[in-house]
């Protein structure tokens, strides 16, 4: 029996849940079941979601398969990011103090105000 072996982390910022599984494979990333660039287009920096990729020097040896909802674009960029520091995290402990570095594996704890009337 063939056994798969993944790594999960899940991010949160603002109102958005990104659950992340990084499989070895050579770089491909799909959110919702379409690629990074059909589902966010212009809206925000692609490579800043990929930024926990470029910090470790893992890019290209991880295929990532994201499911994320809630939130708006940013908010599900930024979810997206932490989830992959922490799947990142999980596959290899000796990274830790690159992505603690780069700030990636703090969560965001900005909310929106509510409003007072």
């Amino acid at each position: 029996m063939n056994q798969v072996t993944f790594f999960e982390g899940t991010g949160r910022r603002k109102t958005a849940i990104a659950r992340v599984r990084l499989l070895t494979g050579e770089g491909e990333v799909v959110v919702n079941g379409r690629s990074l660039e059909e589902h966010f287009g212009n809206a925000v920096d692609l490579q800043d979601i990929l930024m926990p990729f470029r910090v470790t020097g893992t890019e290209g040896k991880f295929n990532a398969m994201i499911k994320v909802h809630g939130g708006g674009h940013h908010g599900q960029a930024g979810a997206i990011r932490h989830g992959i520091a922490r799947a990142i995290l999980q596959s290899d402990p000796e990274s830790r103090v690159s992505l603690r570095q780069a700030g990636l594996l703090s969560r965001d704890p900005r909310m929106k105000e509510r409003k007072k009337y």
